[in-house]
């Protein structure tokens, strides 16, 4: 997208606190997940990349629009109802509003659209909600604050665990052989892959709801290896899974190599991720405190 439109891309680490953290790893983690950002081909000349607690008005304006949030949208957000109850009597506040700093953090740079999978829609929605409440409340007949459209790559919306295919594929997965991790090295890609669940027919085919897990992993191949469904349903019809497995595990490894290096030297040049989000920092806030402003001065608050 950063060759066609104007991106804006951070690191969320104010939504990182909203369960149960370790405050010595959090600082590393933000370096790491910059880097990795960076190996994917992320290009700081042509994206803002920063880190969302520097911007202080993805806080502000979080605390803005939670005046006119109710508390009972909130709790019918599936993703807190999931969290919530897993952490029952301890779940937080900022895991309850969750969804109003996401909104703050599209809002403030008039996304017109927001990359997401497809469990993170019922977010945007609340967040076009929220949008469409304001203007309606203090926009005195014009639009304070930019509608997002939710921008879905099909293939790739909702990628489903190695081991479930009735879940998805997540990082907050107790079990790491649910996934494959961008810096997974190539022996634990195989031995993931070797053991990620299927059925005992032979012949692969898309679409078949019988058969979700084969479905996931074609899927998972013919994005990696940039060839089309068509092709890929035609390659793989005939295939046993003592095939196609290994074919996947190296499509896999070949795919993540190069990340994998780049990501190895920007971790060994700390400086350069530092200054990647700094400048991003920088041009970031100019855009969102002016939308900060913009939507304060409307709700009527003194600015300036």
């Amino acid at each position: 997208m950063q060759d066609a439109h104007e991106v804006f891309l951070f690191i969320a680490d104010l939504h990182a606190v909203t369960e149960d953290y370790d405050p010595k790893v959090l600082g590393q983690h933000v370096l790491s997940t910059a880097a990795l950002y960076l190996a994917c081909g992320l290009d700081p000349q042509k994206s803002t990349l920063f880190v969302q607690s520097h911007v202080a008005a993805h806080s502000q304006l979080a605390r803005l629009l939670g005046s006119i949030t109710s508390v009972g949208q909130l709790r019918r957000m599936i993703q807190f109802r999931e969290k919530a109850h897993r952490a029952g009597e301890d779940a937080c506040l900022s895991l309850l509003d969750y969804p109003v700093l996401m909104a703050a953090d599209i809002l403030l740079y008039d996304a017109d659209q927001v990359p997401v999978g497809l469990d993170q829609k019922q977010h945007l929605e609340l967040t076009r909600d929220i949008a469409e409440r304001f203007n309606r409340r203090f926009g005195n007949g014009k639009d304070v604050l930019v509608l997002p459209a939710p921008y879905l790559v099909t293939e790739t919306a909702k990628v489903m665990s190695l081991t479930d295919a009735s879940k998805k594929m997540s990082k907050s997965d107790a079990n790491d052989a649910s996934r494959i991790n961008l810096m997974d090295p190539p022996e634990l890609i195989r031995k993931k892959i070797k053991s990620a669940k299927t059925d005992s027919l032979r012949g692969l085919e898309f679409d078949n709801p019988a058969r979700p897990e084969v479905h996931n992993l074609l899927t998972i191949y013919s994005v990696l290896s940039g060839k089309k469904r068509d092709e890929v349903a035609a390659e793989c019809k005939d295939m046993g899974y003592g095939t196609f497995k290994p074919l996947l595990a190296e499509t896999i490894v070949n795919y993540l190599a190069p990340i994998q290096a780049r990501y190895n030297e920007l971790m060994n040049e700390p400086e350069r991720i530092l200054a990647a989000i700094r400048d991003g920092r920088e041009r970031a806030k100019v855009v969102a405190e002016e939308t900060l402003s913009r939507a304060a001065t409307a709700m009527g608050f003194v600015t300036g």
